[in-house]
């Protein structure tokens, strides 16, 4: 259902570990600990959330590039069959083209 709306799994799976990090961060700051210990709870998780975004556009990233990479190598095999094929065309045009002048 979410491709129907055009998010990807990628977007989703980011904004499940944002979500994940925001409530993990809310219960800390509820939580009955001294506030070095929340603050030091809440940069940890933080650092990791950040990593784990980091982690997930670096394969986004990946991903697209390596998309990009076979859609070149498609478009220019799919020109060379085009341009083969025209070259056919024009040879056997001239080719016919010759044929009825000879008649």
């Amino acid at each position: 259902m979410s491709e129907e709306r055009g998010i990807s799994a990628g977007t989703v799976l980011v904004s499940f570990v944002a979500g994940a990090a925001l409530g993990a961060g809310l219960a800390l700051l509820y939580a009955p600990k001294s506030g070095n210990e929340i603050r030091d709870k809440i940069a940890d998780l933080t650092d990791d959330a950040v990593d784990k975004i980091k982690e997930y556009a670096r394969e986004a990233q990946d991903k697209i590039k390596n998309a990009l990479e076979d859609g070149k190598e498609t478009v220019i095999e799919k020109k060379s069959i085009l341009a083969s094929a025209i070259e056919a065309g024009r040879e056997a045009m001239q080719r016919e083209k010759e044929r009825s002048q000879a008649s």
